[in-house]
């Protein structure tokens, strides 16, 4: 497994697995074959609602804990110092687990300052190894870079072939922040396996069209971390370590980065207050 060293010098595998929307229910399962096919860093969140399972998974895998690299989020209901604080802690008792590798900030809003404060807390305590954030954008992202004692790790951003992040990376290399590619196979956008280039490419090198978009993002030292319930699939997303892509290759994928879907934007008021009634909506214990 190919890895990056994040700015405060702590190793990050670079292809990891993610579990969002993956049911409190099926995440232990979906975490344990995740494991047993070779994956090493697991993401997930407190909004994901299953933190648990994977906790779960982390115990019965057998796998020494010191190998493993495990991302969780605050949510925008526990922003603010005191809260995110007691999250945070929460957190840790769900995963089963002493120290989390790296910790986020979830979304830009609500009291992210505050957030922040108790993640850097978080790390001089020894809870938590690394801290960054998720869905900021370059200005929101400057503006707390800026502002802080520990400059963020990673920021993770809908990355992919078809939202490549070019300004935003621009701004995040000048703190030798990585992103970290959430969506990094467009859901299973049916345009990513319809489109001719990646097409070519994949016959090219005799892998599939989600193997290319997975290949794509290493190649430029993104981090990613593809999601699927499905062991064989979870098998093909690790499978990208075998083959390159050409610089002509690359350069063919790059005027495949498409403008922003605004009902998608973090800047779409709309987005906003859905995200900020998030909680209440979907957390099961509301139910």
């Amino acid at each position: 497994m190919q890895k990056v060293k994040l700015n405060n010098g702590v190793e990050m595998p670079i292809l990891g697995y993610g579990v969002y929307l993956v049911s409190p229910e099926e995440c232990e399962r979906c975490v344990l074959d995740a494991i047993s096919v070779g994956y090493r860093s697991i993401d997930t969140a407190q909004a994901y609602y299953n933190e648990e399972g994977e906790g779960a998974a982390i115990t019965k895998c057998g796998v020494p804990r010191s190998e493993l690299f495990i991302t969780t989020k605050v949510w925008i209901s526990n922003a603010g110092e005191g809260r995110a604080a007691a999250s945070i802690d929460e957190s840790l008792q769900k995963l089963r687990t002493e120290y989390i590798d790296l910790l986020l900030i979830h979304q830009p809003f609500g009291d992210y300052y505050g957030t922040y404060r108790a993640m850097e807390k978080a790390v001089k305590a020894g809870k938590v190894r690394s801290i960054g954030l998720s869905n900021f954008y370059p200005d929101r992202f400057v503006d707390l870079a800026e502002n802080v004692d520990i400059k963020p790790a990673v920021n993770q951003l809908r990355t992919n072939v078809f939202s490549q992040q070019w300004d935003a990376e621009i701004e995040m290399n000048k703190y030798d922040t990585h992103i970290m590619a959430w969506a990094p196979l467009t859901q299973a956008n049916k345009t990513l396996f319809d489109n001719p280039t990646i097409a070519k490419i994949a016959e090219n090198h005799n892998k599939t069209a989600t193997q290319v978009a997975l290949r794509y993002l290493i190649q430029r030292n993104i981090i990613a971390i593809p999601k699927s319930t499905h062991i064989e699939r979870m098998k093909q997303n690790l499978d990208v370590f075998d083959f390159s892509l050409t610089d002509s290759e690359m350069e063919a994928i790059r005027p495949l980065d498409q403008e922003a879907d605004f009902q998608w934007s973090h800047r779409n008021p709309e987005l906003v207050r859905f995200l900020l009634n998030y909680d209440k909506q979907f957390n099961p214990k509301n139910k």
